[in-house]
Protein backbone atom coordinates (compact mmCIF):
# COMPACT_ATOMS: atom_id res chain seq x y z
CA UNK A 1 0.00 0.00 0.00
CA UNK A 2 2.86 2.31 0.85
CA UNK A 3 4.56 1.51 -2.47
CA UNK A 4 1.34 2.19 -4.35
CA UNK A 5 0.95 5.56 -2.64
CA UNK A 6 4.56 6.45 -3.38
CA UNK A 7 4.12 5.54 -7.04
CA UNK A 8 0.97 7.63 -7.32
CA UNK A 9 2.70 10.49 -5.52
CA UNK A 10 5.56 10.28 -8.00
CA UNK A 11 3.19 10.49 -10.96
CA UNK A 12 1.30 13.36 -9.33
CA UNK A 13 4.47 15.34 -8.76
CA UNK A 14 5.67 14.62 -12.30
CA UNK A 15 2.31 15.72 -13.70
CA UNK A 16 2.36 18.92 -11.64
CA UNK A 17 5.89 19.72 -12.80
CA UNK A 18 4.94 19.11 -16.40
CA UNK A 19 1.89 21.34 -16.10
CA UNK A 20 3.95 23.96 -14.28
CA UNK A 21 6.52 23.97 -17.09
CA UNK A 22 3.73 24.22 -19.64
CA UNK A 23 2.17 27.15 -17.79
CA UNK A 24 5.47 28.96 -17.40
CA UNK A 25 6.20 28.52 -21.10
CA UNK A 26 2.79 29.91 -21.96
CA UNK A 27 3.28 32.90 -19.68
CA UNK A 28 6.69 33.63 -21.20
CA UNK A 29 5.26 33.32 -24.70
CA UNK A 30 2.35 35.60 -23.81
CA UNK A 31 4.79 38.16 -22.39
CA UNK A 32 6.52 38.50 -25.75
CA UNK A 33 4.53 41.20 -27.55
CA UNK A 34 3.55 41.09 -31.18
CA UNK A 35 4.16 44.38 -32.98
CA UNK A 36 2.17 45.94 -35.81
CA UNK A 37 3.52 48.70 -38.04
CA UNK A 38 1.50 51.10 -40.19
CA UNK A 39 3.27 52.84 -43.08
CA UNK A 40 2.00 55.74 -45.18
CA UNK A 41 3.65 54.40 -48.33
CA UNK A 42 5.59 51.25 -49.18
CA UNK A 43 9.27 50.39 -49.50
CA UNK A 44 9.61 52.55 -52.63
CA UNK A 45 9.50 55.56 -50.31
CA UNK A 46 12.89 56.14 -48.69
CA UNK A 47 11.11 57.44 -45.58
CA UNK A 48 8.95 54.35 -45.08
CA UNK A 49 11.75 51.97 -46.09
CA UNK A 50 13.91 53.46 -43.34
CA UNK A 51 11.24 52.59 -40.75
CA UNK A 52 10.78 49.12 -42.20
CA UNK A 53 14.45 48.22 -41.95
CA UNK A 54 14.68 49.40 -38.35
CA UNK A 55 11.45 47.66 -37.32
CA UNK A 56 12.47 44.35 -38.82
CA UNK A 57 15.94 44.48 -37.26
CA UNK A 58 14.63 45.36 -33.79
CA UNK A 59 11.85 42.77 -33.85
CA UNK A 60 14.08 39.95 -35.07
CA UNK A 61 16.73 40.72 -32.47
CA UNK A 62 14.09 40.81 -29.73
CA UNK A 63 12.39 37.63 -30.95
CA UNK A 64 9.14 39.45 -31.63
CA UNK A 65 6.62 38.63 -34.33
CA UNK A 66 5.74 41.64 -36.49
CA UNK A 67 3.18 42.64 -39.10
CA UNK A 68 3.56 45.39 -41.72
CA UNK A 69 0.64 47.31 -43.23
CA UNK A 70 1.65 49.56 -46.13
CA UNK A 71 -0.06 52.35 -48.10
CA UNK A 72 -2.28 53.27 -45.14
CA UNK A 73 -3.87 56.69 -45.76
CA UNK A 74 -4.07 59.53 -43.25
CA UNK A 75 -7.78 58.97 -42.67
CA UNK A 76 -10.22 56.84 -40.69
CA UNK A 77 -8.79 53.91 -42.63
CA UNK A 78 -5.79 54.20 -40.31
CA UNK A 79 -8.00 53.62 -37.24
CA UNK A 80 -9.54 50.61 -38.97
CA UNK A 81 -6.14 49.11 -39.84
CA UNK A 82 -4.92 49.70 -36.29
CA UNK A 83 -7.95 47.81 -34.97
CA UNK A 84 -7.22 44.94 -37.37
CA UNK A 85 -3.68 44.72 -36.02
CA UNK A 86 -5.03 44.50 -32.48
CA UNK A 87 -7.37 41.70 -33.57
CA UNK A 88 -4.33 39.93 -35.04
CA UNK A 89 -2.77 39.93 -31.58
CA UNK A 90 -0.54 43.01 -31.66
CA UNK A 91 0.16 44.64 -28.31
CA UNK A 92 2.21 47.41 -29.93
CA UNK A 93 0.89 49.37 -32.92
CA UNK A 94 3.16 51.98 -34.50
CA UNK A 95 2.36 54.44 -37.32
CA UNK A 96 5.02 56.39 -39.20
CA UNK A 97 3.27 59.54 -40.46
CA UNK A 98 2.23 62.79 -38.79
CA UNK A 99 -1.16 62.54 -40.50
CA UNK A 100 -1.87 59.26 -38.71
CA UNK A 101 -1.68 60.94 -35.31
CA UNK A 102 -5.34 61.71 -34.55
CA UNK A 103 -6.55 58.41 -36.04
CA UNK A 104 -4.12 56.41 -33.93
CA UNK A 105 -5.30 58.30 -30.84
CA UNK A 106 -8.85 57.19 -31.67
CA UNK A 107 -7.69 53.59 -31.82
CA UNK A 108 -5.97 54.00 -28.47
CA UNK A 109 -9.30 54.98 -26.90
CA UNK A 110 -10.89 51.76 -28.12
CA UNK A 111 -8.10 49.43 -27.01
CA UNK A 112 -6.67 50.62 -23.66
CA UNK A 113 -4.57 47.46 -23.18
CA UNK A 114 -2.60 48.09 -26.38
CA UNK A 115 0.24 50.57 -26.85
CA UNK A 116 -0.22 52.97 -29.78
CA UNK A 117 2.58 55.21 -31.06
CA UNK A 118 2.80 57.74 -33.88
CA UNK A 119 6.08 59.13 -35.18
CA UNK A 120 6.31 62.93 -35.53
CA UNK A 121 2.93 63.32 -33.83
CA UNK A 122 1.83 65.62 -31.01
CA UNK A 123 -1.49 64.20 -29.76
CA UNK A 124 0.07 62.43 -26.78
CA UNK A 125 0.23 65.84 -25.08
CA UNK A 126 -3.53 66.40 -25.23
CA UNK A 127 -5.16 62.98 -25.67
CA UNK A 128 -4.77 62.11 -21.96
CA UNK A 129 -4.46 58.43 -22.80
CA UNK A 130 -1.89 56.38 -20.87
CA UNK A 131 -1.49 54.01 -23.84
CA UNK A 132 -0.88 56.68 -26.49
CA UNK A 133 2.60 57.92 -27.32
CA UNK A 134 4.63 59.98 -29.78
CA UNK A 135 8.28 59.78 -30.79
CA UNK A 136 10.79 61.58 -32.97
CA UNK A 137 14.50 62.39 -32.99
CA UNK A 138 16.72 65.43 -33.37
CA UNK A 139 17.23 64.93 -37.09
CA UNK A 140 18.19 68.59 -37.31
CA UNK A 141 21.60 67.50 -35.97
CA UNK A 142 22.08 65.23 -38.97
CA UNK A 143 20.74 67.87 -41.35
CA UNK A 144 23.23 70.39 -39.95
CA UNK A 145 26.15 68.04 -40.56
CA UNK A 146 25.09 67.28 -44.12
CA UNK A 147 24.81 71.03 -44.61
CA UNK A 148 28.48 71.36 -43.70
CA UNK A 149 29.29 68.80 -46.41
CA UNK A 150 27.20 70.80 -48.89
CA UNK A 151 28.87 74.07 -47.88
CA UNK A 152 32.31 72.57 -48.34
CA UNK A 153 31.28 71.39 -51.80
CA UNK A 154 30.18 74.94 -52.65
CA UNK A 155 33.55 76.25 -51.45
CA UNK A 156 35.30 73.73 -53.69
CA UNK A 157 33.22 74.85 -56.67
CA UNK A 158 34.12 78.48 -55.90
CA UNK A 159 37.82 77.66 -55.53
CA UNK A 160 37.81 75.80 -58.85
CA UNK A 161 36.19 78.76 -60.59
CA UNK A 162 33.01 76.85 -61.42
CA UNK A 163 30.83 79.43 -59.66
CA UNK A 164 31.32 82.91 -58.25
CA UNK A 165 30.93 83.35 -54.47
CA UNK A 166 27.64 85.20 -54.97
CA UNK A 167 26.30 82.30 -57.04
CA UNK A 168 26.58 79.73 -54.25
CA UNK A 169 22.88 78.93 -54.30
CA UNK A 170 21.35 75.73 -52.99
CA UNK A 171 17.95 74.41 -54.02
CA UNK A 172 15.83 72.47 -51.54
CA UNK A 173 12.74 70.38 -52.32
CA UNK A 174 10.36 70.20 -49.37
CA UNK A 175 7.05 68.40 -49.01
CA UNK A 176 5.00 70.77 -46.84
CA UNK A 177 5.39 73.99 -44.87
CA UNK A 178 5.31 72.00 -41.62
CA UNK A 179 7.70 72.77 -38.75
CA UNK A 180 9.33 69.37 -39.30
CA UNK A 181 10.35 70.42 -42.81
CA UNK A 182 11.19 74.02 -41.89
CA UNK A 183 13.31 72.96 -38.93
CA UNK A 184 15.14 70.46 -41.11
CA UNK A 185 15.99 72.74 -44.01
CA UNK A 186 16.93 75.57 -41.64
CA UNK A 187 19.38 73.31 -39.82
CA UNK A 188 20.75 72.19 -43.17
CA UNK A 189 21.21 75.79 -44.31
CA UNK A 190 22.87 76.76 -41.03
CA UNK A 191 25.34 73.94 -41.61
CA UNK A 192 26.02 75.28 -45.10
CA UNK A 193 26.45 78.83 -43.83
CA UNK A 194 28.84 77.72 -41.09
CA UNK A 195 31.44 77.09 -43.81
CA UNK A 196 30.19 79.01 -46.86
CA UNK A 197 29.16 82.51 -45.79
CA UNK A 198 27.87 83.62 -49.21
CA UNK A 199 25.45 80.72 -49.63
CA UNK A 200 21.74 81.26 -50.15
CA UNK A 201 18.94 78.73 -50.53
CA UNK A 202 15.71 78.55 -52.53
CA UNK A 203 13.00 76.23 -51.20
CA UNK A 204 10.20 74.76 -53.29
CA UNK A 205 7.33 72.74 -51.79
CA UNK A 206 5.53 69.94 -53.64
CA UNK A 207 2.49 69.37 -51.42
CA UNK A 208 3.27 65.67 -51.11
CA UNK A 209 5.64 63.48 -49.13
CA UNK A 210 6.10 61.16 -52.09
CA UNK A 211 5.63 62.29 -55.68
CA UNK A 212 8.42 61.41 -58.08
CA UNK A 213 7.24 63.65 -60.91
CA UNK A 214 6.55 66.67 -58.70
CA UNK A 215 9.89 66.34 -56.94
CA UNK A 216 11.78 65.98 -60.20
CA UNK A 217 9.95 68.99 -61.64
CA UNK A 218 10.81 71.01 -58.52
CA UNK A 219 14.46 70.04 -58.93
CA UNK A 220 14.39 71.23 -62.54
CA UNK A 221 12.84 74.55 -61.50
CA UNK A 222 15.38 75.12 -58.74
CA UNK A 223 18.33 74.47 -61.05
CA UNK A 224 16.80 76.70 -63.70
CA UNK A 225 16.69 79.39 -61.00
CA UNK A 226 20.42 79.10 -60.37
CA UNK A 227 20.78 76.33 -57.78
CA UNK A 228 24.07 74.45 -58.12
CA UNK A 229 23.45 71.84 -55.41
CA UNK A 230 20.20 70.25 -54.21
CA UNK A 231 18.88 68.92 -50.92
CA UNK A 232 15.48 67.52 -50.04
CA UNK A 233 12.87 66.61 -47.49
CA UNK A 234 10.79 64.42 -49.76
CA UNK A 235 10.78 60.68 -50.17
CA UNK A 236 11.10 59.65 -53.81
CA UNK A 237 14.08 59.39 -56.14
CA UNK A 238 12.84 62.33 -58.21
CA UNK A 239 15.51 64.75 -56.99
CA UNK A 240 18.50 62.34 -56.92
CA UNK A 241 17.71 60.95 -60.38
CA UNK A 242 17.50 64.46 -61.84
CA UNK A 243 20.78 65.38 -60.17
CA UNK A 244 22.57 62.32 -61.55
CA UNK A 245 21.33 63.02 -65.07
CA UNK A 246 22.43 66.66 -64.87
CA UNK A 247 25.62 66.38 -62.80
CA UNK A 248 24.24 68.36 -59.83
CA UNK A 249 25.62 67.44 -56.38
CA UNK A 250 22.86 66.08 -54.16
CA UNK A 251 22.32 65.66 -50.42
CA UNK A 252 19.76 62.91 -49.90
CA UNK A 253 17.56 61.79 -47.02
CA UNK A 254 16.97 58.48 -45.21
CA UNK A 255 19.54 56.34 -47.01
CA UNK A 256 22.82 56.37 -48.87
CA UNK A 257 22.36 56.59 -52.62
CA UNK A 258 26.02 56.28 -53.54
CA UNK A 259 25.46 52.98 -55.32
CA UNK A 260 22.48 54.26 -57.34
CA UNK A 261 23.84 57.75 -58.07
CA UNK A 262 27.64 57.55 -57.77
CA UNK A 263 28.43 60.72 -59.74
CA UNK A 264 26.37 63.16 -57.68
CA UNK A 265 25.34 61.70 -54.31
CA UNK A 266 27.23 63.53 -51.57
CA UNK A 267 25.86 62.40 -48.20
CA UNK A 268 22.54 61.76 -46.44
CA UNK A 269 21.06 61.87 -42.95
CA UNK A 270 18.39 59.76 -41.31
CA UNK A 271 16.67 58.89 -38.07
CA UNK A 272 17.69 55.44 -36.92
CA UNK A 273 14.48 54.06 -35.39
CA UNK A 274 16.02 50.83 -34.15
CA UNK A 275 16.94 52.21 -30.69
CA UNK A 276 13.35 53.35 -30.15
CA UNK A 277 11.78 50.13 -31.39
CA UNK A 278 14.11 48.14 -29.15
CA UNK A 279 13.18 50.38 -26.22
CA UNK A 280 9.41 50.00 -26.61
CA UNK A 281 9.59 46.23 -27.16
CA UNK A 282 11.77 45.81 -24.08
CA UNK A 283 9.45 48.04 -22.06
CA UNK A 284 6.34 46.06 -22.98
CA UNK A 285 8.12 42.76 -22.40
CA UNK A 286 9.17 43.78 -18.92
CA UNK A 287 6.15 45.78 -17.85
CA UNK A 288 7.99 49.10 -17.84
CA UNK A 289 6.40 52.43 -18.68
CA UNK A 290 6.92 53.95 -22.14
CA UNK A 291 7.69 57.66 -22.30
CA UNK A 292 4.64 59.62 -23.39
CA UNK A 293 6.73 61.59 -25.86
CA UNK A 294 10.22 60.28 -26.63
CA UNK A 295 13.06 62.18 -28.31
CA UNK A 296 16.11 60.40 -29.69
CA UNK A 297 19.47 62.09 -30.25
CA UNK A 298 22.63 61.63 -32.26
CA UNK A 299 24.44 60.79 -29.03
CA UNK A 300 22.27 57.69 -28.46
CA UNK A 301 22.47 56.50 -32.07
CA UNK A 302 19.03 57.74 -33.11
CA UNK A 303 20.38 60.21 -35.69
CA UNK A 304 22.92 59.15 -38.28
CA UNK A 305 24.65 60.39 -41.38
CA UNK A 306 25.78 58.11 -44.16
CA UNK A 307 29.33 57.58 -45.30
CA UNK A 308 30.65 60.41 -47.44
CA UNK A 309 30.87 59.77 -51.16
CA UNK A 310 34.54 60.64 -51.53
CA UNK A 311 34.22 60.84 -55.33
CA UNK A 312 31.90 63.83 -54.95
CA UNK A 313 32.73 65.41 -51.58
CA UNK A 314 35.27 68.18 -51.14
CA UNK A 315 38.61 67.17 -49.68
CA UNK A 316 38.55 66.97 -45.89
CA UNK A 317 34.77 66.64 -45.60
CA UNK A 318 34.75 63.45 -43.52
CA UNK A 319 37.23 64.92 -41.06
CA UNK A 320 35.25 68.17 -40.80
CA UNK A 321 32.00 66.30 -40.11
CA UNK A 322 33.60 64.15 -37.43
CA UNK A 323 34.89 67.27 -35.71
CA UNK A 324 31.52 69.02 -35.94
CA UNK A 325 29.68 65.95 -34.68
CA UNK A 326 31.90 65.84 -31.61
CA UNK A 327 31.10 69.48 -30.87
CA UNK A 328 27.37 68.81 -31.22
CA UNK A 329 27.60 65.86 -28.85
CA UNK A 330 29.50 67.74 -26.14
CA UNK A 331 27.32 70.85 -26.40
CA UNK A 332 30.00 73.17 -27.72
CA UNK A 333 27.85 73.83 -30.79
CA UNK A 334 24.09 74.36 -30.83
CA UNK A 335 22.50 74.09 -34.25
CA UNK A 336 20.04 76.94 -33.65
CA UNK A 337 22.51 79.34 -32.05
CA UNK A 338 20.71 82.68 -32.44
CA UNK A 339 24.00 84.49 -33.05
CA UNK A 340 24.39 82.54 -36.30
CA UNK A 341 21.24 83.73 -38.08
CA UNK A 342 18.79 86.59 -38.32
CA UNK A 343 15.07 86.85 -39.03
CA UNK A 344 14.05 89.92 -41.04
CA UNK A 345 17.44 91.43 -40.30
CA UNK A 346 17.29 91.02 -36.53
CA UNK A 347 18.60 88.48 -34.06
CA UNK A 348 15.97 86.17 -32.61
CA UNK A 349 15.84 86.90 -28.88
CA UNK A 350 12.47 85.40 -28.00
CA UNK A 351 9.98 82.95 -29.47
CA UNK A 352 6.84 81.50 -27.93
CA UNK A 353 6.51 77.94 -29.16
CA UNK A 354 3.05 76.35 -29.15
CA UNK A 355 3.83 72.89 -27.79
CA UNK A 356 0.21 71.82 -27.53
CA UNK A 357 -3.17 73.41 -26.93
CA UNK A 358 -2.77 75.75 -23.98
CA UNK A 359 0.94 74.97 -23.59
CA UNK A 360 3.10 77.81 -24.92
CA UNK A 361 6.74 78.03 -23.89
CA UNK A 362 9.67 80.33 -24.46
CA UNK A 363 11.98 78.50 -26.85
CA UNK A 364 14.93 80.91 -26.93
CA UNK A 365 17.14 80.60 -23.86
CA UNK A 366 20.87 80.53 -23.18
CA UNK A 367 21.59 81.92 -26.64
CA UNK A 368 19.89 79.28 -28.76
CA UNK A 369 16.51 77.97 -29.88
CA UNK A 370 15.64 74.85 -27.87
CA UNK A 371 14.28 72.64 -30.62
CA UNK A 372 12.58 69.31 -29.77
CA UNK A 373 13.11 69.74 -26.03
CA UNK A 374 9.52 70.43 -24.98
CA UNK A 375 8.10 67.84 -27.35
CA UNK A 376 9.74 65.46 -29.79
CA UNK A 377 8.09 66.88 -32.93
CA UNK A 378 9.86 70.04 -34.20
CA UNK A 379 8.33 73.48 -33.62
CA UNK A 380 10.88 75.79 -35.28
CA UNK A 381 8.84 77.40 -38.08
CA UNK A 382 10.61 80.67 -38.88
CA UNK A 383 12.09 81.76 -42.20
CA UNK A 384 15.62 82.95 -41.57
CA UNK A 385 17.50 85.40 -43.76
CA UNK A 386 19.22 83.78 -46.72
CA UNK A 387 16.35 81.34 -47.30
CA UNK A 388 13.93 82.19 -50.10
CA UNK A 389 10.56 80.39 -50.24
CA UNK A 390 9.41 80.07 -53.84
CA UNK A 391 5.93 78.92 -52.84
CA UNK A 392 3.99 78.50 -49.60
CA UNK A 393 0.75 76.94 -50.82
CA UNK A 394 1.25 73.66 -48.98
Amino acid sequence: MKKKFTLWAYFAVAFMLAMSSFSIANVVEAAIPKAGFIFFHDEASTYDANFMRAAEQACREQGVEFVFKTAVPESEECTKIAAELVQEGCRIVFADSFGHDSYMAEAAKKFPAVYFITATGVKSHTANLPNYHNAFATIYEGRYLTGIAAGMKLNEMIAEGKIAPNKAKIGYVGAYTYPEVISGYTAFFLGVRSVCKTATMDVLFTGSWYDYDAEKKAAEQLVAGGAVLLGQHSDSMGVPSFCEANNIPNVAYNESLEKEYPKTFLVSSKINWKPYFTYIIDSVKNGKAIARDWTGHMADGSVEISAINERVAAKGTARALAKAQKKLSNGKVNVFDVRKFTVSGAQLNAFEAAISEGDVREAVKDGYFHESEYRSAPYFDLTIDGVNLLNTAY
